[in-house]
């Protein structure tokens, strides 16, 4: 089977899928839990701004989400959800690559 086969045979499967037909694949649940970002903040000890910049956001972003009007959503819960249970990772990892 040539890659345009393969390629054309994944999508056939995945739109099989997605109209609910059975088509033997593996499905993956991952719960991710939903995260108080001010109180996560809060625990690193980090100012807003800070820590929007040791995770990759903007500063509006990390405020939005502290304020309830949007929620991470994506890898940036995931990333949230690893600092609630460990609030050291992110000076950890900053103080790694600043070396």
């Amino acid at each position: 089977m040539n890659a345009y086969d393969s390629i054309m045979q994944g999508l056939n499967e995945a739109v099989a899928f997605a109209q609910g037909k059975d088509v033997g694949a593996k499905v993956h649940h991952v719960d991710v839990p939903t995260v108080d970002v001010a109180a996560i903040r809060a625990r690193t000890g980090l100012s807003q701004g800070a820590f929007a910049r040791s995770i990759g956001v903007a500063k509006g972003t990390l405020l939005n989400w502290e304020q309830g009007r949007r929620c991470p959503t994506g890898p940036a819960q995931v990333l949230l959800a690893m600092i609630d249970k460990k609030p050291a990772l992110v000076t950890e990892l900053l103080r790694q690559t600043a070396a």
